[in-house]
């Protein structure tokens, strides 16, 4: 699951198909053909792609593959080390990612390829309201990716992709651990020839493993799909609820937050280079400075997002495919500090894909943005390869990002942090070179070098001691780095994962100025996993290590072993084995080593 895998394609040789024949009396059986394999990705990408074709650095987790080793999504992001998950409570309550060094406000969170980033702060782009029972895989794409997707996806995206019921079941999970922690998950999936329901809702509850760290978190999801003459459509409704304790998040100050997402989607195929796709997501955030005091400052923020799309592809021969189509997206706010405020963007697209009998490939595309006042950002992408051998194969790419500011980075007022009207929207361009080695054997790596050169960052810094955190443009920063890893494919159902990233920045000065958010990138970030099984049962464990920018470094290890055949299903999950005291925000401690047992039951019939 941690090679750069997204949707398995079984494709059968039509020899074997062919030697149905009755073997001659005496004679030995012909040999079994290998099934072969290939691997697809949609993120980064007009069109799915096969792995050994892709042009730009994806790599994509799958979550049906052992989910009783996975605690939350978060702990699959773990797995990439170019991606850097910064927590403020554990599963997910609360986390900011950053991709390649970038500001967790510079990366653009997908579900099913439409836009989740919240128009009111990104601090809650990572509030999804579909469960992770429903989620198939997760694709990150490295690097700027405004070319596919629009603004925000500076640094890269994240795609949570569902797929269709593979059968008809009922999955239900429940577990406990310390803190007060416990959990019930439940999956219902339904599959009636070209039709199929996945309903899914989770529940995870902690008391907290401190003061003010407390949290309940709820999500429910029903996913529809089916087909008709005109192709498959695709439904999608969520919510989710968040209560929990946030001593320390955004200051010095015991606070409470709650937020609701709720989530719909309808996509739409019309044949089979054609889709549309609509989405709508409303966000509301309450945040209470003092817990116990909440007249003393209270905000109550609403945002509404919608989205239109209408794609399509057309083959231009045997080796060439022109992807082209236009968006629409709009968003409005209303709160009681920010006030009321809506914009609205159109954007047209094309790209021209070629592929040459497996030696080379090039895709040149472009996107035009336009905002409400007028203005505009063009936003090109220019990624090839070349086959040197069957096993190693040379890639590039270089394409340009940018990012509009939120409405907290505008207008939010609190004793600790002040919006910026003024701010002007981030751009970046982003370059990156490498190559994957791939002989069939034992062993499989890739490394990539990046760079990416960012204007206008938007921070919140202190220019004194005792003053607020103000929203602030950044002038220039440059990052570079290697990204690398190796796939150890072991006996007896055993594999090995070693991966490593590298990160410098450079940066404009800002004399005296201390700043909150684009300094706290990690600078060395390394992961050793490894998975086995043994008959029913597979394990997994996994030790990262974290270096930041200025700070030291420290080991975090992961444990998990699970039952994975028969109706009951027991798990174990071990969390920060190494009992390390870390933060991955400034000034929010994690918790240390916890423990997390239950049982899964599933109640399934295979679809013939």
């Amino acid at each position: 699951m941690f090679r750069k895998a997204s949707l398995l394609f079984t494709l059968v040789s039509s020899a074997a198909l062919c030697q149905q024949t009755t073997p001659t009396p005496g004679a030995a059986p012909p040999p079994k053909l290998p099934t072969v394999t290939e691997t697809i990705v949609v993120t980064g990408t007009f069109a799915p792609t096969p792995l050994s074709e892709s042009d730009r650095s994806v790599e994509s987790l799958d979550t049906r593959q052992d989910p009783l080793l996975f605690g939350s999504a978060i702990d699959y992001l773990h797995v990439d080390p170019a991606i850097d998950v910064q927590q403020r409570a554990p599963n997910g309550v609360q986390a900011d990612l950053s991709i390649l060094g970038s500001t967790f406000a510079e990366n653009l969170v997908l579900l099913n390829g439409l836009r989740l980033n919240d128009a009111q702060t990104a601090h809650h782009d990572m509030d999804i309201a579909v469960p992770l029972e429903a989620v198939s895989r997760i694709e990150v794409l490295h690097g700027a990716g405004s070319t596919f997707y629009g603004a925000d996806a500076m640094g890269g995206a994240i795609n949570f992709i569902t797929a269709p019921a593979k059968a008809t079941e009922i999955r239900l999970r429940a577990g406990a651990g310390n803190d007060g922690f416990n959990q019930e998950h439940v999956l219902g999936s339904f599959l009636i020839k070209d039709w199929s329901e996945t309903i899914a809702a989770d529940r995870d509850f902690s008391t907290g493993f401190r003061a003010d760290r407390d949290f309940r978190s709820t999500t429910a999801s029903s996913e529809t799909r089916f087909k008709s003459t005109l192709g498959t459509t695709d439904v999608l409704l969520a919510g989710s609820d968040r209560p929990f304790g946030a001593d320390q998040f955004y200051g010095n100050f015991p606070s409470w937050e709650r937020t609701k997402n709720w989530f719909a989607a309808a996509q739409q195929e019309l044949g089979e280079n054609t889709a549309v796709a609509f989405g709508y997501r409303r966000h509301s955030d309450e945040f209470v400075l003092f817990r116990d005091d909440p007249a003393i400052y209270e905000n109550n923020h609403v945002d509404q997002s919608w989205q239109a799309a209408l794609r399509r592809r057309q083959s231009l021969g045997d080796n060439s495919t022109l992807a082209y189509g236009a968006e629409g997206q709009g968003d409005t706010i209303d709160s009681n500090n920010l006030g009321h405020h809506a914009r609205n963007r159109e954007a047209v697209y094309a790209n021209l894909d070629f592929r040459g009998l497996r030696r080379f490939s090039l895709s040149a595309g472009g996107r035009e943005e336009l905002f409400s006042g007028g203005t505009s950002v063009f936003t090109p992408a220019v990624a090839g390869g070349l086959w040197l051998k069957p096993a190693l194969r040379l890639h590039a790419s270089v394409s340009r990002g940018f990012r509009l500011p939120t409405y907290t980075d505008l207008y939010y007022s609190d004793p600790a942090n002040v919006g910026n009207p003024l701010l002007k929207p981030e751009s970046a361009w982003s370059f990156e070179a490498g190559g994957d080695w791939n002989p069939g054997g034992r062993v499989s790596g890739e490394i990539t070098f990046f760079q990416r050169w960012d204007s206008n960052v938007i921070d919140y810094v202190q220019f004194a001691m005792g003053q607020p955190y103000q929203a602030t443009n950044i002038h220039q920063l440059h990052f570079t780095g290697v990204e690398a890893h190796a796939d150890l494919h072991l006996r007896r159902d055993q594999q090995g994962q070693l991966a490593y990233t590298f990160l410098h920045g450079d940066q404009s000065p800002l004399p005296g100025a201390v700043s909150r958010y684009a300094f706290n990138y990690p600078s060395h970030q390394a992961i050793f996993a490894w998975t086995g099984s043994w008959r029913q049962v597979v394990a997994r464990t996994g030790v990262g290590i974290t270096q930041r920018v200025q700070r030291g470094a420290y080991p975090v290890w992961d444990l998990a072993i699970a039952r994975n055949a028969g109706v009951i299903r027991p798990y174990l999950q071990l969390a920060n084995l190494s009992n390390t005291g870390y933060e991955e925000v400034p000034g929010v401690i994690m918790p240390s080593r916890s423990v997390t047992g239950g049982v899964e039951l599933i109640f399934a019939r295979r679809a013939h």
